[in-house]
C-alpha cells in the first residue's frame, strides 16, 4: 500500500501543486447536508468568515508554468499605500515581473493591467497548497489550539500545518466539542506516501492534500468530526509602513499622528497614533539627553533588521528634533504586565499563560541565534495583541541608554529585580543574563504581574541573591514544580549552567497542560 516514509519525497521549499479545483464560498467543495450530520453542539449558528490573511517565507525561485508567466494569487485584500505600489483584492491573479526583493515584488495585475508592487507575504503560488484558505505554513501546535479555540469558530474548524517533527509531513487539528469537557482540539498526522500522496489512515489515501482535505469535508472517516470550515488566518505581519520606506528609516515627524497617551515609560511616552492618517502605529517619543542619536541610529538598522513573528516590527524613526519618535508595531493590549495587573489577562487560564511563555522563548530563541542581547527582558517589554499573541519589544535599547540614574550605580531605576548578578556587578552581560531574565519574567507572568522580590529593595536584592537567595516558590498561584525548577535553572549563579532559549522555546512548546493524547489514530 506504500504506507511507510517516503523516498521521493516533497521539498518544503517549493510549493505543492495540484490542478485547480471547483471550490464555493466555504474554500472546497460543497457538502449540502454537512450542518446536520452532527448534533450536541451548544449554540451551534452559522458564522461569518473573515479574510484568509498568511504570512510566508517563501524560495523566490519556485514557480508555476502558466504559459511562460508566473502567475501569483492574493491571499487577502490590499490597500496601496503610495505610488509605487497596486491595491488588489482576495483571490485576484497577478503575473509577476520581478521577485529581486524578498519583501516587496514587481507584478503586473491580470485584470487592471495595472504594474506596481506588491507586499510578498499578501500573494502565494498560483495552484499551490499555500492559497489553500486552510493551509497555515508556520503555525505550532500551541497557535493552531489558540487560533481553532477562537470563540467565533464552531465545532469542525480546521487547518493543516507542517508537521513539528516530521519534514516532509503535515497535521491535522480539527476543533470538537464534548459534553463534559466542551471545546478543544484533537490532532492528527498526515503522513506521505512513497507516490508522493497522503493519508491519516492507511485505508484511505490520497494523491494530493487537497484531495485528502475535500475528502474529509464529505465524510469524517473516523475522524471527530467533518471538516466543516477553514480556521480564519491572522492578518499578515507588515515590516514596513509602505514600499518607500523599504530601505530607509527616517521619515517626516508631520507623517505621524499622536492620538492617544498610552502610557509613561523610563524614557519618555508611548501613544497610540497613526502614519499618514492611515495606519495604526505606537510611537514612543525619548526625553531629550536620552541618548546619542547617531549610536540610537545605529541601533535602529540593527533593530530594523532582525525580524521575527515574537518581535515588535520597528517601522521608522523621527530623530531630525527632539523628541526622537521610534515608530513600531501596534499592539492593541498593550504591555504584558498592565494586560496581567488591569486588562483581561486577570482571566487568563494556567494554559493561556503557557502559551505567552512559549511565544517569549521563541521570539528570544530567535535572538540568541543572531548573537542579539536583549538587555531588558521583562513583561513591560513584552506586548500583547489579539487572541493572546504576545511580541517582544525595545530588544537592544538598553545598549544605548545614556541616562546616568538608568545604570546599578546610581541606583532606583536600574531593573536590579530582573537583571542578572554578573551584569549587575560586572556589567557582564550575554545571552546568559537573558535567560536569568526570563525566569524573572516566568514568575511575573505565572503571578499575574506581581512585582519580582515583593518586600525588597534593589540593594537587598543584590545583596541577597549574592548569597544565594531565589525567589521562594509562590503560594497564592499555580504553578507546577517542574515549572519552579525550570525557573532555578534559569537563575544558576554559573551562567553558562543555564538553559538556551532553544530549550526553553521547545520545553514551553511541548509543555502538556493535560493527559490529552498528542495525536489521534484513525482506525483502519
Amino acid at each position: 500500500m506504500g504506507n511507510k516514509c517516503c523516498s521521493r519525497r516533497h521539498d518544503p521549499d517549493r510549493p505543492l501543486v495540484y490542478p485547480a479545483y471547483k471550490k464555493n464560498e466555504a474554500g472546497f467543495t460543497s457538502c449540502p447536508s454537512l450542518e446536520t450530520r452532527y448534533t450536541g453542539e451548544p449554540n451551534n449558528r452559522a458564522v461569518a468568515r473573515r479574510p484568509a490573511d498568511i504570512v510566508r517565507t517563501r524560495n523566490p525561485g519556485a514557480c508555476i508554468p502558466n504559459g511562460g508567466r508566473r502567475v501569483v494569487k492574493a491571499l487577502c485584500a490590499y490597500t496601496a499605500r503610495a505610488e509605487s505600489d497596486i491595491s488588489f483584492r482576495k483571490g485576484d491573479r497577478m503575473e509577476v515581473l520581478s521577485d529581486a526583493e524578498p519583501d516587496w515584488w514587481r507584478v503586473l495585475h491580470i485584470t487592471t493591467r495595472r504594474e506596481g508592487l506588491v507586499p510578498a507575504n499578501f500573494v502565494a503560488e498560483e495552484s499551490s497548497v499555500e492559497c489553500e484558505d486552510w493551509f497555515f505554513p508556520h503555525v505550532s501546535r500551541k497557535e493552531a489550539d489558540k487560533l481553532l479555540l477562537a470563540e467565533i469558530n464552531p465545532r469542525g474548524t480546521f487547518l493543516v500545518r507542517p508537521a513539528e517533527h516530521n519534514p516532509h509531513g503535515f497535521s491535522l487539528s480539527v476543533k470538537d466539542w464534548e459534553e463534559g469537557r466542551g471545546y478543544h482540539v484533537k490532532h492528527y498526522k498526515i503522513k506521505p506516501l512513497d507516490n508522493g500522496g497522503f493519508y491519516i489512515a492507511t485505508n484511505q489515501t490520497f494523491p494530493s492534500l487537497p484531495a485528502l482535505v475535500m475528502s474529509y469535508t464529505k465524510n469524517a472517516l473516523g475522524l471527530c468530526h467533518v471538516l466543516a470550515r477553514p480556521c480564519p488566518k491572522p492578518e499578515p505581519q507588515m515590516w514596513d509602513l509602505g514600499p518607500e520606506l523599504r530601505d530607509k528609516w527616517e521619515i517626516p515627524r508631520n507623517q505621524i499622528q499622536l492620538i492617544k497617551k498610552l502610557g509613561q515609560g523610563n524614557f519618555g511616552e508611548v501613544y497610540y497614533g497613526k502614519w499618514c492618517n492611515n495606519i495604526e502605529v505606537a510611537v514612543k517619543t525619548l526625553r531629550e539627553g536620552t541618548m546619542s542619536k547617531q549610536a540610537f541610529l545605529q541601533e535602529a538598522a540593527i533593530m530594523k533588521k532582525f525580524r521575527h513573528k515574537r518581535l515588535v516590527a520597528l517601522y521608522a524613526v523621527c530623530s531630525q528634533q527632539e523628541p526622537v519618535y521610534i515608530v513600531q508595531e501596534y499592539m492593541c493590549k498593550g504591555s504584558l504586565l498592565e494586560f496581567l495587573r488591569n486588562g483581561e489577562g486577570k482571566a487568563l487560564h494556567f494554559e493561556d499563560l503557557v502559551y505567552i511563555a512559549a511565544q517569549v522563548a521563541s521570539g528570544m530563541e530567535y535572538l540568541e541565534s543572531k548573537l542579539l542581547i536583549h538587555r531588558d527582558l521583562a513583561a513591560r517589554n513584552v506586548l500583547i495583541g489579539e487572541n493572546n499573541v504576545a511580541k517582544i519589544c525595545d530588544f537592544g535599547l538598553a545598549r544605548v541608554i545614556e541616562d546616568n540614574e538608568y545604570c546599578p550605580k546610581q541606583g532606583s531605576r536600574f531593573p536590579v529585580k530582573w537583571t542578572a548578578p554578573e551584569a549587575i556587578i560586572y556589567g557582564r552581560f550575554s545571552i546568559k543574563s537573558d535567560v536569568w531574565s526570563y525566569g524573572i519574567l516566568l514568575m511575573e507572568l505565572f503571578t499575574y504581574g506581581q512585582i519580582p522580590y515583593p518586600g525588597l529593595h534593589g540593594k537587598e536584592v543584590i545583596e541577597q541573591v549574592e548569597r544565594g537567595y531565589r525567589m521562594p516558590k509562590p503560594v497564592g498561584h499555580y504553578l507546577p514544580d517542574d515549572i519552579y525548577r525550570l525557573m532555578l535553572q534559569c537563575w544558576d549563579a554559573v551562567p553558562e549552567k543555564r538553559p538556551t532559549f532553544e530549550f526553553l522555546n521547545h520545553y514551553f512548546e511541548s509543555f502538556t497542560v493535560t493527559s490529552e493524547i498528542p495525536y489521534r489514530e484513525v482506525q483502519d
